[in-house]
């Protein structure tokens, strides 16, 4: 059986955390199964439905390296077969015309949340109707639903995630399949258009375990395959509640936009809910469709950790290369005005080095920026925090050390083994350990107290460069120690 999945959103808004882990796990179950993945767009809610959420939504399915085989299918295509699988029900016996008002509708739930009357009180309504009687009314075009008819008993399925799911039919009202204006409701739509695009499994989250026996039960009225159903479960902040903005951002292109690594956020998704069996955490993408299996994913609600995310994108910064990296970078850096792409271009190869050395320091591609930043400007300015921790305990011993280190490393080649020897060499003459000689030396060349290693920080920024910035930190402590 080729497996055909869905991913269904509504174009009301930006693409949510939890629908695009959704999104995930059936690119995943797809990926690993060779199956077919649907993107279907649920735009039926005419008034917050928008063109341009839809784009949104597909151009960050993109970011995440989602892709789809067929659609977007559009569900509003899909209304004249919705209404007339509901005239189908009617005229099988398994749906009624109702004709209460929204008046008399709020008294009715009124009355069975507070236990004067059960369900089914549209039912008898309609079933007091005389023979004939509502196709008259319907007729002389009085306003009217279609409500499917709710059968005694049971309706039970097996669950890929939560196992046999039982609910009592009892326990639920007539549902409307076609509202008064003509519009078919969510149940009746989702289902025609699963069944009418062949879907075999349903994957999605467990906020529509409620509606899966309603669907069930239209599915078997209407003589369709019933689908296999799996519901995820639901993502909460690390306060146990429902994932909202109180906890953070809640839309993935937040998340682009702050420079995450689209393969970090995949990582991080697929671990909301999941896992490979193991402690293995950091995943490709290609290594997530080896390892997943829809039956590891878990039955209870899993917490967005925002540090958890930052973690994985640092540990995708390791494993990228320069070249996955430069394309964002590059933007970023032309859009700060911290480069000319014709000059960067034309010391390409430099520039890649760069990014090699950059990225295991960073989480984020505006890390890599403020990195960037003492390799590409002309003029860097010292951190006070930096001078504070590294020259003002003894700015006349750091002044003379930078003084000596300045005139020996002029008279060098720029090779690494060159100058990270006479730099070794000279803490051993002065019999210091090699911090306290490239701390100061660190906060000379870059302006600050963290940087990567500094006999790379030498090579990249380039003999000429270094020798002006000594200078510069030798007049910065001359005029200080005055």
């Amino acid at each position: 059986m080729v497996r055909r999945v869905r991913f269904a959103p509504s174009p009301t808004g930006n693409l949510h955390i939890g629908s695009a882990r959704t999104a995930l796990f059936n690119w995943l179950f797809t990926r690993r199964h060779d199956g077919v993945l649907v993107l279907r767009i649920e735009d039926t809610d005419r008034d917050r439905s928008k063109v341009e959420h839809v784009e949104s939504i597909m151009h960050m399915l993109r970011w995440l390296n989602i892709d789809w085989d067929e659609g977007p299918y559009y569900q509003s295509e899909g209304i004249d077969r919705h209404r007339k699988n509901a005239l189908d029900l009617l005229s099988a016996g398994k749906a009624y015309r109702d004709f209460t008002t929204p008046e008399e509708l709020a008294q009715e739930r009124e009355a069975v949340k507070t236990g004067k009357v059960g369900h089914h009180i549209s039912r008898r309504r309609a079933e007091s109707l005389a023979h004939g009687e509502a196709e008259e009314m319907a007729e002389n075009g009085i306003p009217h639903a279609i409500r499917f008819y709710v059968p005694e008993g049971k309706t039970v399925w097996e669950d890929i995630v939560h196992g046999e799911m039982i609910f009592q039919n009892e326990d639920i009202d007539d549902l409307v399949i076609l509202r008064g204006d003509g519009s078919p409701t969510y149940n009746l739509a989702v289902t025609s258009d699963d069944a009418h695009q062949n879907i075999s499994h349903v994957i999605r989250g467990d906020d529509h375990l409620s509606n899966t026996p309603k669907q069930i039960l239209i599915y078997q009225a209407m003589g369709w395959e019933i689908p296999i159903f799996g519901h995820v479960p639901m993502i909460l902040g690390s306060d146990g509640k429902r994932l909202s903005k109180r906890h953070g951002a809640t839309a993935v292109r937040e998340y682009e936009e702050q420079g995450i690594l689209p393969d970090a956020m995949t990582n991080f998704l697929a671990l909301l809910g999941w896992s490979p069996g193991d402690d293995k955490e950091v995943m490709t993408a290609d290594e997530l469709v080896d390892l997943f299996s829809i039956e590891r994913v878990l039955k209870k609600s899993s917490i967005f950790d925002s540090k958890k995310l930052d973690w994985l994108s640092g540990q995708h910064f390791n494993i990228a290369t320069a070249q996955d990296l430069e394309s964002e970078l590059t933007a970023m850096l032309v859009a700060a005005e911290l480069v000319n792409l014709k000059d960067l271009q034309k010391r390409w190869d430099w520039y890649l080095s760069l990014i090699d050395i950059l990225k295991t320091r960073a989480r984020r591609i505006p890390d890599l920026v403020d990195l960037a930043r003492p390799f590409l400007l002309d003029d860097i300015d010292f951190d006070p925090e930096a001078v504070r921790k590294h020259w003002l305990k003894d700015p006349k011993k750091v002044l003379d050390s930078i003084k000596i280190l300045r005139l020996r490393l002029e008279g060098l080649t720029w090779e690494i083994d060159v100058f990270e020897k006479c730099i070794r060499d000279y803490a051993k003459e002065i019999s210091v350990g090699l911090g306290q000689v490239v701390q100061p030396i660190r906060v000379a060349v870059t302006g600050r107290q963290s940087s990567p290693g500094i006999f790379d920080v030498f090579y990249l920024l380039g003999k000429e460069r270094v020798l002006v910035r000594l200078d510069r930190a030798i007049e910065f402590l001359g005029e200080l120690i005055e």
